[in-house]
């Protein structure tokens, strides 16, 4: 009788949820909690960041409907191959203004590169054309390709 009570599945046992409880520890779906504090555009978007595994939480790749608390780590790999690391302060479920949901998590992200590293090299001018093998030599002498 003792077994079908505790637990309940969900992977956590009762005393560490007592206690998460008594800390004010309330879980949110991390796919609504990325999106209320700003991290992605859509809930959609962060239903699939989680389902193509581009989302973790405390080490582990997590489900969208995966219950956040205060004090987890959340990692979020961005497009462009940015990570973004916070960790949760306040729990939110609807989306709130940006200053707002800036006092929901700590960010401890790397700084973005700077601009021009990011800016890809031999752009072309629209409407210029196919480039001819001298354009195309020069460019890869700009980006460093051998060949």
């Amino acid at each position: 009788m003792a077994s079908e009570t505790s637990g309940g599945g969900t992977g956590r046992t009762p005393d560490s949820a007592a206690g998460s409880a008594a800390a004010g520890g309330r879980s949110v779906r991390v796919d609504s909690w990325i999106w209320s504090v700003r991290l992605v555009k859509t809930r959609s978007m962060g239903a699939a960041a989680c389902k193509g595994g581009h989302v973790r939480v405390n080490g582990e790749r997590v489900k969208p409907a995966y219950g956040v608390r205060v004090g987890d780590e959340v990692r979020l790999r961005q497009p462009g191959g940015r990570e973004r690391i916070v960790i949760v302060k306040r729990t939110i479920r609807k989306r709130v203004g940006a200053p707002v949901a800036a006092e929901a998590y700590v960010d401890n992200s790397p700084p973005p590169p700077p601009r021009e590293a990011v800016a890809p090299a031999g752009i072309r001018d629209r409407g210029t054309g196919r480039p001819t093998k001298r354009d195309r030599r020069e460019m890869e002498r700009l980006r460093g390709v051998e060949g």
